[in-house]
């Protein structure tokens, strides 16, 4: 039941990247499906999660620029990242979470580089 996470990349200030993660998992198997980050030296932070009923949640670091969307399919729940006007404290490796009630699982990670 781990997600998989594509997207991640290098890119300069102000530029954008979308982030995608793939889930097994339906509507209603999957209560919630969002990205965190760690960024070197720092702790696993919360970056943005969408609930089945379509709620989301930002951290305050990226209200305004980010934004999560989830695509529910018969099998797959994909929740995408559109991240815009990225700035250096955005590097990190984002990974994708999907909580099914019970229990959780996280993706390997993806690798996101901003520079200055």
């Amino acid at each position: 039941l781990q997600p998989v996470e594509s997207g991640g990349g290098f890119v300069q200030t102000g530029g954008s990247l979308r982030l995608s993660c793939a889930a097994p998992g339906t509507l209603f198997s999957i209560y919630v499906i969002g990205w965190y980050r760690q960024a070197p030296g720092k702790q696993r932070e919360l970056v943005a999660t969408i609930t089945c009923g379509g709620r989301t949640n930002y951290a305050d670091s990226v209200k305004g620029r980010f934004t999560i969307s989830r695509d529910n399919g018969k099998n797959t729940v994909h929740a995408t990242l559109q991240k815009n006007s990225l700035k250096p404290e955005d590097t990190a490796v984002y990974y994708c979470n999907a909580y099914y009630g019970e229990s959780t699982y996280w993706g390997q990670g993806t690798q996101v580089t901003v520079s200055s």
